[in-house]
């Protein structure tokens, strides 16, 4: 990608922007007919009751209206349905409307018969299973079932949760595991610690839908989600130590006060979290031993209690502890689900720290090169060759990354035979799954995106510019700035020489580098890398260097083209890299560098001259959402301090054709790393003081 400027008109049309939030409103309403009728009969019966602003429990229609074993067994069944349509008290009311989310979008994708048909379905199984089971669990002895047993309950959060369940099946992966996985915790979790019947009918109608959608399939996770689902495990089961100390606690153990655990359990059970959370996220091996370490001591101080109290008896024991049992036996729990899982999940740690990516022995660049000459690349290969980047061997060829900020940023695409760059796509992820790394590829062409995972995402970072060569002729008014160009170099007796840096004199060579230093010191930050080249990259024998230079024997603007190999060691095309220019010289000295340029590899024999891209300059369609606004506004950013608009503006000139390049990602969750990885990358040297000042810049500009 180059990085200059070159002022031209905005000669981009405006399309039409998205439609107004009242209209997509509106659309979204028509949509939603049958929630909007129930909230409205919710809301009659909350009035008619007065529930709206009293607490219905304390209603005389409490024992009429609600729902639960004793009036099953009195014969009420009608409260299945009158039930259903109150809630206990006013607050409650908020937080049941907007358990209706899930209702609202089954409803909007799949229509209102299935939504319905989820919603009463799942209520009613969801009341009636509680009732059922609770009056099992009584003749049990559990204080706990036989307390809730007498119980009534009122609202349609059962049916509510089912349809959270549908809804959460219709998520694309994989936040579709993420959220099963949230919403199972959140229900079993709120049952343990906090087990009234409505927190029995929120898992059971939850259950329900796991058992009939089936759309939760952990075992076909990734070991990066495998890994990311051990991380928010462990800390969630931090989480909830802390508020169960703080917070009192009624569910299948029986009652807990705040303070009533062991203070000094939890201190270190907190520590070693934090200590290991993040190493499993990364894959550290030993944050996993640590973990299983951690999580089997829970278990044995949980079997533990259990044997104490079959032989002592409950309140010896909690003497004995310092704390309430109940504590003890809900998060020993919880502690044998996390030992299962990173039991079964132990191949997603198999990760060393100092492990590399890829098969061995480990590529080269002498190899790299060889390979890019016998199979060819796209225009941005010869770029894998530069200082920075390492290669991952796989089974059908290499992959050109940098490791930067815990993400694997893979340049272009891979090397080798075409036929094969796909599984070596597929491969790379693999490796940098394992390694614990965020995989992302960058600049990568159409093939790479076709090839990354169902339900990966892409982000057009460019378009590549290109121009072919064969039969190119500066006719016609389209070329008519062009062509002024050159006919003004004629006049003005500029000279144009097609060579190699270091074939050039002693003194030239310092007028490319006084060129490059003063561009360079405008900018208030270093010259840019990773797919940026600068006067080093400049220096291999194998780059050509276009030139412009005055009568007086002075340069005034300079190109860098890199080589574009096809199949068989045979250069197909050139890319542009390097743009630079001398105050006060020749004007259109750019327009005549490309001109002559494109002749000299014309009448080389070469196929296509790509101008490169310039990033966040893509013409996005209309109605193109949130990336296309959010790109713009970072491009009009950073427009003052690198012009890659005003650069795309200028590319337009030599009429291209253009092809996109894209960002490819798993999903939003790795953005945020993937940015500060690819910052990294582009600015390895920039210090913390030259961010602040480019930030102050881009701030104080005018307009």
């Amino acid at each position: 990608m180059t990085q200059d400027t070159a002022s031209s008109q905005d000669t981009r049309t405006t399309t039409p922007g998205p439609r107004p939030w009242p209209r997509r409103l509106l659309g979204v309403v028509r949509r939603i007919p049958s929630t909007l009728i129930l909230v409205a009969v919710i809301l009659v019966f909350g009035v008619a009751t007065q529930a709206l602003w009293t607490p219905f429990a304390k209603s005389p229609a409490w024992d009429v209206l609600a729902y639960g074993l004793p009036a099953f067994t009195d014969g009420r069944w009608w409260t299945l349905v009158t039930g259903s349509f109150v809630s206990s008290a006013p607050p409650v009311y908020i937080a049941n409307l907007i358990a209706l989310w899930g209702l609202v979008w089954l409803e909007y994708r799949r229509g209102w018969r299935v939504a319905m048909a989820y919603f009463w379905i799942g209520q009613l199984f969801a009341v009636l299973a509680s009732a059922m089971l609770l009056w099992a669990l009584s003749f049990t002895g559990s204080p706990w079932a036989i307390a809730q047993a007498q119980l009534l309950d009122v609202g349609w959060s059962g049916g509510a949760f089912a349809c959270m369940a549908a809804a959460v099946g219709l998520f694309r992966s994989p936040w579709r595991v993420r959220a099963w996985l949230a919403l199972l915790a959140f229900v079993f979790v709120a049952l343990l610690f906090w087990g009234a019947i409505a927190e029995l009918e929120h898992m059971l109608g939850v259950l329900l839908i796991l058992f009939v959608d089936r759309t939760l399939r952990i075992q076909r996770a990734t070991v990066r989600e495998q890994r990311l689902i051990a991380f928010a495990s462990m800390l969630t089961l931090g989480a909830i130590e802390i508020i169960v100390l703080l917070l009192p606690t009624n569910g299948l153990f029986g009652p807990t006060t705040p303070a009533s655990g062991s203070f000094g359990d939890i201190a270190i059970d907190i520590i070693v979290i934090l200590l290991v959370a993040d190493g499993l996220r990364r894959a550290r091996r030993w944050a996993w031993v640590v973990s299983i370490v951690l999580a089997s001591f829970n278990v044995l101080s949980g079997a533990v209690v259990v044997l104490a109290i079959a032989l002592l008896g409950w309140n010896d024991v909690g003497d004995a502890i310092n704390g309430d049992p109940s504590l003890s036996l809900a998060t020993s729990g919880l502690w044998v689900a996390m030992l299962i899982y990173l039991l079964w999940v132990r191949h997603a740690f198999r990760w060393r720290r100092k492990g590399t990516l890829g098969l061995q022995p480990i590529p080269d660049l002498a190899e790299a090169r060889d390979v890019l000459r016998a199979d060819g690349g796209g225009t941005l290969s010869w770029m894998t060759t530069w200082e920075g980047n390492i290669y991952a061997r796989t089974s059908t060829g290499l992959v050109t990354y940098q490791r930067r900020m815990g993400v694997a940023l893979a340049l272009a695409d891979p090397l080798g035979p075409e036929e094969g760059r796909a599984q070596s796509v597929r491969e790379f992820i693999t490796m940098a799954e394992h390694a614990g790394l965020v995989p992302c590829f960058f600049s990568a062409s159409e093939a790479t995106k076709a090839a990354v995972p169902a339900g990966w995402s892409s982000l057009v970072v460019a378009d590549d510019t290109i121009v072919d060569l064969p039969g190119l002729e500066f006719t016609g008014k389209r070329w008519n700035s062009v062509r002024t160009s050159l006919n003004r170099a004629g006049r003005e007796e500029m000279t144009f020489r097609m060579t190699r840096l270091n074939d050039e004199p002693w003194g030239i060579q310092q007028q490319l580098r006084a060129i490059s230093e003063m561009w360079v010191g405008d900018k208030g930050l270093p010259e840019m890398g990773f797919t940026l080249g600068t006067l080093v990259e400049a220096e291999d024998p194998e780059v050509r260097l276009a030139l412009a230079i005055s009568p007086q024997g002075d340069v005034d603007g300079f190109l860098s083209w890199l080589p574009v190999y096809g199949e068989g060691g045979v250069v197909r095309g050139w890319t542009l890299d390097l743009m630079r220019r001398r105050d006060g010289g020749f004007g259109p000295v750019m327009e005549y560098l490309i001109g002559m340029s494109a002749v000299a590899f014309r009448d080389a024999g070469a196929e296509i001259m790509s101008l490169s891209g310039a990033p966040l300059a893509h013409e996005y369609p209309p109605n193109a959402g949130m990336i296309a606004d959010l790109s713009e506004k970072l491009a009009d950013a950073l427009e003052p301090v690198y012009g890659f608009q005003s650069l795309h503006r200028f590319k337009e000139k030599f009429h291209p054709r253009y092809e996109t390049m894209y960002l490819l990602y798993r999903d939003e969750t790795d953005l945020t790393r993937i940015a500060a990885g690819l910052t990294r990358a582009f600015l390895p040297n920039a210090t913390l003081r030259q961010f602040a000042s480019a930030g102050l810049d881009m701030v104080r500009r005018p307009g």
